[in-house]
């Protein structure tokens, strides 16, 4: 995964934000829409495109398009860079493989020491019984 590849392809947008602001809301662009489209890149491998598709499966389009709004600070510029970073740890998160977990054998020790404890603890509840006679 090619970080300058992947910038040049993703495409940003400035749009009017929305909310509290005053004037300032109706005059400046601050809000910053990135799309990326996953299923036409050139920097991810034919891999990376499936195993994105399946990880990130809730937040793409129909078309296969990844689209992040920021519109947290005031400054267009800050936004770009929060989007970008946003952009970068989702892409992270959907290319993530878990490790395959090792079924493990039980120690023939921890065995031993759990049928000790058993047989010790019915020999108590044996002996709190009355005896016959």
């Amino acid at each position: 995964m090619e970080k300058e590849k992947l910038i040049s392809e993703m495409q940003l947008k400035a749009v009017r934000s929305r909310g509290a602001g005053g004037q300032n809301v109706n005059k400046v662009s601050s809000k910053v829409v990135l799309s990326f489209d996953i299923k036409n890149s050139n920097a991810l491998l034919n891999e990376e495109k499936i195993l994105l598709e399946m990880n990130l499966a809730s937040r793409l389009t129909n078309d296969q398009i990844l689209i992040l709004n920021c519109d947290e600070d005031r400054s267009q510029l800050k936004n770009k860079e929060i989007v970008i970073k946003r952009f970068f740890t989702i892409l992270e998160q959907g290319l993530y493989i878990p490790k395959i977990r090792k079924a493990t054998k039980i120690p023939k020790s921890v065995i031993r020491k759990r049928i000790k404890e058993k047989k010790t603890l019915s020999e108590t509840k044996k002996n709190r019984k009355k005896p016959e006679l």
